[in-house]
């Protein structure tokens, strides 16, 4: 449990202890100039000493320059009181102080709390169960506080089950002794992770159940969900080191059994041929629970608490040992691949409540570790992988263009070369020796040193036929008959 941080009247300022309900203002702002205290910023004046120029005026002895501060005053106001009334319909039984960690952590104590409660319990909507052994009054809702809290709940948020009074056989009011540490740790996690940002109560849910097909159901403590921190929902699971690790472990493997299960009507073929991000689209999980904006099942998260930071501190290793094949991931094939595969693991990440109480900036600050890592961090950055699908794509580029460049250098080697001129073929030309033909007589030469040759070969194929038509002409022409030396050829 949390320290107690009920204020000790002898400790407190006085206008602390002067503090009354009131019903004008939630909490009256302090005057800026006079500090925690009610005493003036500037001194009463002398006895009848006056500022040079200014009219003598009379005054009390006891009279300050600036009006003194009027008493905190705290109101349970009617926001503070529905919040309350939906915080127990969620989590059944709490404290005052959980309450004030949970919905006021800007507070600077849990009095004005207190102060809902009991305004709360003189309305008969809230009732005081049991004195816990810390001090603290474990509250819960009466059966009109129930039914308040039913109306004021939205319908998805589930309403934990009312807490009966019990009497004796005089018709006295029993003390109930149900609740136990478990149950207190479990709200006090709640609070603290509320308290630093990680939703609000109306984000989390108790003892959800996840039905498995061989009829056992496995419950989470606390299901959480703060898309606006990151961390769309989480399942919690708080141990206080009184299980053996073998119970967390088989919680590990029914948590992956359930993830694993398809969703009505999907595929198995398509299922099991699907890879990466595709395997999700046909489980039962992503039918229920938003998309985790990562790679991976919905995270589980462990929370320890109770014995000592060496008995936690060991409990944590023995379950990243034991449960290493339901969060590990699985490597990518090819060489030059330093990135894993997320895409079905469950991503586990652990703390201690005492971590997270001592830790100035609370259940947001570095005090959450991977399984599978050794540092520690805040959740986002425990939930993020670095070296998932990100680094994956980063060197699959990389893979890519060292294979593009291999397949280039294997393709210029191959080049022909011209036999006349020795030029490399150009792509068009080495693709014009490639066509399916007859192989030519110039399918080693360029394409300058193949038009140079076409040329003359077409002209020595001109000359040629010219020359074949020149002696067809002369030996086609007829023979002509000779003269007589005098031009006129002889008489017969």
């Amino acid at each position: 449990m949390p320290t107690d941080h009920t204020p000790d009247p002898t400790h407190e300022d006085r206008a602390a202890r002067d503090c009354r309900p009131c019903d004008g203002v939630d909490q009256v702002p302090p005057a800026p100039s006079t500090g925690p205290s009610i005493a003036p910023s500037t001194a009463t004046s002398p006895t009848r000493r006056i500022s040079a120029g200014q009219p003598r005026t009379s005054r009390l002895r006891d009279a300050f320059d600036n009006p003194p501060r009027p008493a905190q005053v705290w109101k349970p106001t009617g926001a503070r009181r529905k919040e309350v009334l939906k915080a127990l319909g969620i989590f059944q039984r709490a404290t005052a102080d959980q309450l004030w960690r949970m919905l006021r952590p800007a507070d600077r104590h849990d009095r004005i709390t207190r102060d809902t409660l009991n305004a709360l319990k003189e309305s008969g909507l809230v009732r005081v169960e049991t004195r816990l052994e810390s001090g603290h009054q474990l509250w819960v809702l009466t059966e009109k506080g129930h039914k308040e809290a039913r109306l004021l709940l939205p319908k998805t948020v589930r309403l934990s089950a009312l807490r009966k009074l019990d009497h004796d056989d005089e018709g006295r009011p029993v003390q109930a002794d149900g609740y136990d540490e478990h149950a207190a740790a479990v709200t006090s996690t709640a609070a603290v992770l509320t308290g630093a940002g990680y939703g609000t109560p109306l984000s989390w849910q108790t003892e959800i159940a996840h039905k498995l097909p061989y009829g056992y159901t496995q419950y989470a403590d606390l299901t959480m969900r703060a898309p606006d921190a990151g961390v769309p929902a989480m399942l919690v699971e708080v141990d206080r080191v009184t299980e053996p690790v073998d119970v967390l472990v088989d919680k590990l493997r029914r948590y992956h059994e359930w993830f694993e299960l398809l969703a009505p009507k999907a595929d198995a073929a398509k299922a099991m041929a699907a890879r990466g991000a595709a395997v999700h689209d046909f489980r039962l999980w992503s039918r229920i629970y938003p998309a985790t904006g990562r790679e991976g099942y919905v995270p589980v998260a462990f929370v320890f608490t109770g014995k000592t930071a060496a008995q936690r501190a060991s409990r944590m290793r023995r379950l990243e040992q034991a449960a290493r094949a339901y969060f590990a991931a699985t490597p990518h094939r090819g060489a030059g691949f330093t990135s894993v595969d997320y895409h079905q693991a469950v991503p586990v990440v652990v703390t201690e409540l005492e971590r997270i109480t001592a830790d100035p900036a609370g259940a947001a600050g570095r005090v959450w570790r991977r399984l599978g890592r050794d540092e520690w961090q805040t959740l986002t950055q425990a939930l993020d992988n670095p070296d998932g699908e990100r680094l994956y794509q980063v060197q699959l580029r990389e893979a890519r263009r060292r294979q593009a460049e291999r397949e280039a250098a294997e393709r210029e080697a191959q080049r022909p070369v011209c036999t006349q001129c020795g030029t490399k073929f150009t792509d068009e030309r080495w693709q014009e020796t490639r066509r399916p033909s007859w192989p030519g007589a110039w399918d080693r030469l360029c394409g300058p040193c193949k038009r140079q040759a076409a040329d003359r070969a077409e002209a020595e194929r001109v000359a040629r036929r010219r020359a074949e038509e020149a002696g067809r002409a002369a030996a086609e022409a007829p023979a002509v008959k000779p003269r007589s030396r005098f031009g006129i050829g002889r008489r017969r």
